[in-house]
Formats: structure tokens, sequence, C-alpha cells
């Protein structure tokens, strides 16, 4: 993909960026129900299963000696009728996804205008506007991708402090101390996604040229990030609104408000409101570049187009014209879509097809690979029991038969 193989930090940070989105202002409330101290036994949890499956994509993706993305490595070892699922879950959820960042994208656009230049933008011109410049950085390959991705998370990382250290000095104690174990399992799905960087695996074993050292360290030290990251922003947000009363995290939780706006409501603060959308505005991006990088990627394997200097601008057109689209005419149903079934697809894509064909390709095929996941048949019994798990216990929340209430 380049004349020099990628370097470990942008690796990493790729895989933050991945993770690291504007979805994780949402986190202290729905995790914040169950309380802080269950909500971090959830978050070792799935940050451990997801860390479990990535490695084991990592595995499947060393027995090809060619650039290949998921719908390849599916089908190699479940054959085609996985690869009709995966093309099918795949495009869903992270059409899914791109809907949801072009029209945040467009929102922040036209209040950013409206409160610093006093101009009135209808937010489709800033969507638009958006998927142009940045789908014109995917266009032109991961190496800038990485290069934009640096930067964003440079301001990213500067926006997340500048609200930490805001909202620091109203931590207390008592509101962290609240515990409601019984309600931990509900963020599992959430939580899920948000350690869901699978997709940028292929992307990154190709950018490090196959380096699957360095592909498993991007992996280690990018979700080791997002998980500091997360927790940081629960301690500050969990530690600062209370879980009842006014403005509080269950009322926060009816009213589908996020972090940002109940940690403002608490304390007041127009500073606040300010870094929070400055943070948000930078989730985004990255978050786009990096979603949106792996589902041209997706589309290159599965309609078997060859790379060349640059991504085929066909290719990117068909990655990012469709969510566009979408998000000017149909955004709220992508949103209550991807509310619904985002955790049942994370789940079945980067939980139980991994476990799936490294079993196939170990046991049954006997592929040959650089890298072996540890742990043996155990390791794959016990992490397709908990992907197993996590999906039921979404589809039954799903069908109403367990709730929160």
């Amino acid at each position: 993909m380049s004349h020099k193989p990628g370097s470990l930090l942008g690796g990493i940070l790729l895989i933050t960026g991945s993770c690291v989105g504007a979805g994780m202002l949402g986190l202290p409330i729905l995790t914040g129900l169950a309380g802080f101290f269950p909500a971090l036994g959830m978050f070792i949890c799935a940050w451990l299963f997801m860390t479990a499956t990535a490695l084991l994509l990592v595995e499947a993706n060393s027995w090809f000696s060619h650039r290949v993305n998921l719908l390849s490595m599916v089908e190699h070892s479940l054959g085609k009728i996985g690869r009709v699922l995966c093309w099918v879950i795949y495009l869903f959820l992270f059409y899914a996804v791109l809907v949801a960042y072009i029209t945040g994208s467009g929102s922040l656009f036209s209040s950013t205008l409206h409160e610093f230049f006093r101009c009135q933008a209808s937010p489709w011109i800033g969507s638009l506007f958006f998927v142009i410049v940045f789908g014109l950085v995917v266009y032109f390959g991961t190496r800038q991708v990485d290069l934009w991705n640096r930067v964003m998370m440079g301001g990213k990382i500067l926006f997340f402090l500048a609200l930490f250290f805001v909202g620091a000095q109203y931590i207390r104690w008592s509101p962290l101390l609240y515990t409601e174990p019984s309600l931990a399992v509900f963020s599992l799905p959430i939580l899920v996604i948000s350690f869901g960087f699978h997709n940028m695996i292929p992307s990154l074993t190709a950018y490090m040229q196959g380096d699957i050292k360095k592909v498993r360290l991007s992996i280690l030290g990018g979700s080791l990030l997002a998980f500091a990251i997360y927790l940081i922003w629960e301690v500050l947000v969990l530690g600062v609104v209370p879980v009842a009363g006014p403005s509080g995290i269950l009322e926060m939780y009816k009213m589908d408000k996020e972090g940002s706006q109940a940690l403002a409501a608490a304390v007041d603060s127009r500073w606040i409101d300010a870094f929070a959308q400055g943070f948000g505005f930078f989730a985004i991006l990255t978050s786009f570049l990096a979603q949106s990088l792996s589902l041209v990627h997706f589309l290159s394997d599965g309609l078997k187009i060859s790379y060349k200097k640059q991504e085929n601008a066909w290719i990117c057109l068909l990655a990012l014209f469709p969510p566009l689209v979408l998000s000017l005419i149909y955004p709220q149903l992508f949103f209550k879509a991807l509310n619904f079934a985002g955790g049942i697809c994370a789940v079945v894509l980067f939980g139980i097809f991994p476990v799936l064909m490294v079993w196939i390709g170990r046991y049954r095929k006997e592929a040959s690979s650089v890298y072996t996941v540890p742990g043996g048949k155990i390791l794959l019994v016990f992490v397709f029991a908990f992907a197993l798990f996590i999906f039921i216990f979404q589809l039954l929340h799903m069908l109403g038969w367990i709730s929160t209430s």
C-alpha cells in the first residue's frame, strides 16, 4: 500500500480513532444506570472480549499472502452463506454508522456557523461539504487517512483534556459509589460497539505490509488508549452528575441526552458546552475517516477491485453517496436501526464470525499461519459462549422480554 510500512503510532491512533467516536459522549448515560464500579466491570469484560476476537481476526488475516478484507476471510472459512451474511450485516451496520456521522457533521457545521459567524446554513450543506472534503482524503488512501487522523486525534485529545480539567473540580465521591449491579449487563451491547475497531484490521494489516507484530501492538495499544479515554470520561460524568433528580443520569436517559449535556446541566458551564462541541467535532471526523476507509476496502474486496495508487473513485462514491442521501432523507430511521440492531450486528461480525473462522481454519482446513492466538479450543469456546450470551440478551431486550425497568 506504500513503499514504507505504516508506523506503530499511526496504527495505534487509527485503532483508537475507530473506537472513540461521537457515540462516546453517550456512554456514561447508558452505563451510569448501573453505577461506576459495575460499569467498570462491564468495560473490562467488553475490552477483553473484543481484544480477543480482534486477535483472532489477525490470525485469520495472516492466512493470506495478499491484501484481503473481511468478505474474503469469511468466505474462505464459512463458505458462500457466510459471505452473503457478511455482506448484509456489514453494509447495514456501517452504512448506518456513516449516516449517523454525516448527519452529526451537518448539524455541527450549521450550529458552528451560526454561533461564530452569525450565518444561517442548512445542515445538508455541512453534510455535503463534510463528505466531499473528507471523502477526498479517503480516496487518496490509508497513508493520507493516517496523517489526517493524527491531526484530528490531537485536536480530540486537546478538547477532551480541556473538558476534563474544567469539569474535574466538580467531581465528588458519592455519585461514584452508587451501584445497581442488576442493570450492568444492559450496557454490554453498546460497549461491544464502543470497542468495535475490527473492520480496520485488514486495512491495518495491509498498511503495515503484513507485519503481524506491529498489527498486534497497534490493536493492544489503540484499544487500551480507548479504554483509558472511556474510563476518564466515565469518572468525570458519573462523578459530577447524580443518578436521580433533575438533570440526573436517569432523567437524561429518558430524554435521550448524552454525557456532555448532562455535565453542562449539572454545573451550568458554557466552557463545558464549548469544549464538548469541539470534542464532538473531532470525534466525528476521526471515526468518519476510519469507518469510511474500512468500508471502501470492504467494497473493493467484495467487488474484486484492485488497489492502485489511490482508492477507486467509484468505490468511494459507492461507500459515501448512499449514506449521504440517507442522512438527508431518513436520518431518524437509521438512528433507530443502529440503536436496535447495532449490538447484534457487531456481535455477529466481530464476535461470532472470528471464532468460527479460526476454528474451521485451524482444526478443519489446517491453515498455515505466522501467528496463532494462544488458548486453543478452550479460549474459542469461552469467547463464542460470551458472544452468544450478548446476542441472545440483546435479542430478548429488543423483543421487550427483559427491560431496565
